[in-house]
């Protein structure tokens, strides 16, 4: 087994609106301009918004300057404001998803994030390599949304 990536934060936020900042506001703080599908592509185009699509079963996907949509993830759980579990994808391969799990927990003023990616086995041979990249972006990507949501 592959040990899941783990990360946590902390805002000053309730855990409605730091779930809230997450999903539906994800497009205002995650860094289109470098980890999107539009980056990954041939096509001159660029990523412009994130959507969430806020119920089990849902789609989150990117939507490009051309219109169209790179799909980035399922939800597999949808509990607002406690937790989400994604199907993780958010690239042009034809492996299969990794999990994501986030969850809210009220602390004192604020909320505590924590962010677990697992599922790497499912990589096969490109697994500890994938999961070095990832290890590597979650911190920042964390980063930028703590910023966003203790902005507001």
């Amino acid at each position: 087994m592959i040990e899941p990536i783990h990360a946590t934060v902390t805002v000053r936020r309730t855990p409605e609106d730091a779930f809230r900042v997450f999903t539906k506001e994800m497009g205002s703080w995650w860094p289109l301009q470098a980890l999107s599908m539009a980056e990954d592509s041939e096509d001159r185009v660029k990523a412009e918004s994130v959507v969430f699509e806020e119920r089990e079963g849902g789609r989150v996907y990117e939507v490009m300057s051309d219109g169209t949509e790179g799909m980035w993830a399922t939800i597999l759980a949808w509990d607002p404001p406690r937790r989400l579990v994604l199907a993780w994808k958010p690239n042009l391969t034809d492996n299969p998803p990794t999990e994501l799990e986030v969850t809210f927990t009220a602390d004192g003023d604020g909320t505590r994030v924590d962010l677990e990616h697992r599922g790497w086995e499912r990589l096969g041979a490109m697994a500890e390599e994938a999961r070095a990249g990832y290890g590597e972006n979650w911190n920042g990507v964390l980063a930028l949304f703590v910023g966003a949501a203790e902005a507001r």
